[in-house]
């Protein structure tokens, strides 16, 4: 008896196919991820504005509750805990914010001067942004509580 053997199309992929599909998808990697990135920055500096706001109005608050800001030395540390450097505020009622914002999205800590350099009034509150270095431009720009003139 004659067994005859079936020799039908055989399915999956070639190794064309695979070829073609990591080129395909390595192409679309590389138009994307540029995009993608610019798009975490932006995402960073959204972020650290509106912790500079939410800080912004955790500070005026405070200087509601005591008559004054917290000064440099007592830092932002005074939003969640009752300073111990002078001057030591008699009627402080925090903490001012439901979780201490110590840091930027990059990592570097929040800057906070009382009395400000920009606002002379009240206080000065920045990021240094991507590069965590005074000015830059674009993703290394300074994210401030003021708005520089040119």
């Amino acid at each position: 008896m004659l067994v005859r053997l079936y020799r039908g199309k055989k399915s999956g992929f070639s190794l064309i196919h695979l070829l073609i599909i990591i080129v395909v998808v390595v192409i679309i990697a590389v138009i994307a991820a540029p995009r993608l990135l610019r798009q975490q920055e932006k995402g960073k500096r959204t972020s650290s504005a509106n912790d500079i706001d939410s800080l912004g109005l955790a500070l005026d608050i405070y200087a509601s509750h005591n008559g004054m800001y917290p000064s440099t030395e007592q830092g932002l540390k005074s939003l969640w805990e009752k300073p111990i450097i002078a001057p030591i505020p008699s009627k402080w009622q925090g903490p001012y914010l439901d979780k201490p914002i110590l840091k930027d999205p990059w990592g570097n800590e929040y800057i906070y001067i009382y009395p400000g350099k920009h606002n002379k009034s009240d206080y000065d509150l920045l990021s240094y942004g991507k590069d965590g270095a005074y000015g830059g431009k674009g993703d290394n720009e300074d994210i401030t509580n003021w708005t520089e003139e040119e």
